[in-house]
């Protein structure tokens, strides 16, 4: 693979640092019931199995959600190789986006307070018109895109 050519860019939305507190509930949920039937089975089926019922249903709910959101998160991936950058979404169908550096008119991207700490946020690109041709959400190191984009352009000129 040519230096032209080698990966620069290769990553998936992120679920901990993208929304953290949603993460630590979901995850709170999955073992804290648990936990408890662990530690008070007796107190528990004292008051029937209901209680336990409704236990062990919080933490599948719990599960299939985080669960769902692992695979939406690995059905997106971006990835920056030379002058192109590649999106690709989906997982039974897919869904390829690919630009050159020098279609690309715009990149924004938009951080929020926490996003901006835990270092991830909302890419869009724009090429021609006022729709973006693409958006991502979730990206880790999303500032790396817009500054590449940006020398890159600028070395063509």
């Amino acid at each position: 693979m040519t230096e032209s050519q080698e990966i620069r860019y290769d990553r998936h939305p992120v679920m901990f640092r993208n929304r953290p507190i949603s993460f630590l509930i979901l995850c709170l949920m999955l073992v804290l019931p648990v936990a408890a039937l662990i530690q008070f089975r007796a107190e528990i089926m004292e008051h029937g199995p209901t209680a336990a019922i409704i236990l062990l249903v919080l933490t599948a709910v719990s599960f299939f959600i985080l669960l769902i959101w692992f695979a939406r998160t690995r059905a997106t991936r971006l990835r920056v190789s030379g002058d192109e950058i590649h999106l690709e979404e989906g997982l039974l169908s897919k869904r390829h986006v690919d630009l050159h550096v020098a279609q690309i008119r715009t990149v924004r991207v938009m951080q929020g307070f926490w996003e901006r700490i835990l270092r991830v946020g909302q890419i869009e690109v724009f090429t021609t018109g006022d729709n973006p041709e693409f958006t991502v959400k979730g990206m880790p190191s999303p500032h790396w895109i817009r500054d590449f984009v940006r020398k890159r352009r600028a070395t063509a000129e």
